[in-house]
């Protein structure tokens, strides 16, 4: 069955950095486009990024342009968020999601109601 499992979340100062990964199984990762989302609390869930498989496009929203970094590693079949600069307004737990009817390409990858499956969230706090 498909997973989506997210790990690397913790506690940073602002400014710092975290790494968070996404491992995916139960389906061929080299097809398909992932996305991360982050939901704080008493918000939406909001789409941050969106890596594409057909040609490693990235895709971002505007607040974390220019400091997070989408990456995939399709024989590890794993997923990255590099998050540099962190600050305190990116406190949530986060997410990866999958569409399937996606196929390779983010064209909507911030319609939440559009994702098939996600991960079981890793939490990231940015606080002095």
């Amino acid at each position: 069955q498909v997973q989506l499992v997210e790990s690397g979340g913790g506690l940073v100062q602002p400014g710092g950095s975290l790494r968070l990964s996404c491992a995916a199984s139960g389906f061929t990762l080299d097809y398909y486009a992932i996305s991360w989302f982050r939901q704080a609390p008493g918000k939406e869930r909001e789409g941050v990024s969106c890596i594409s498989s057909s040609d490693g496009s990235t895709y971002y929203v505007d607040s974390v342009k220019g400091r997070f970094t989408i990456s995939r590693d399709n024989a590890k079949k794993m997923v990255y968020l590099q998050m540099n600069s962190l600050k305190p307004e990116d406190t949530a737990v986060y997410y990866c999601g999958l569409v399937f009817r996606y196929g390779s390409s983010c064209p909507r990858f911030r319609r939440s109601y559009e994702y098939d499956y996600w991960g079981q969230g890793t939490q990231v706090t940015v606080s002095s």
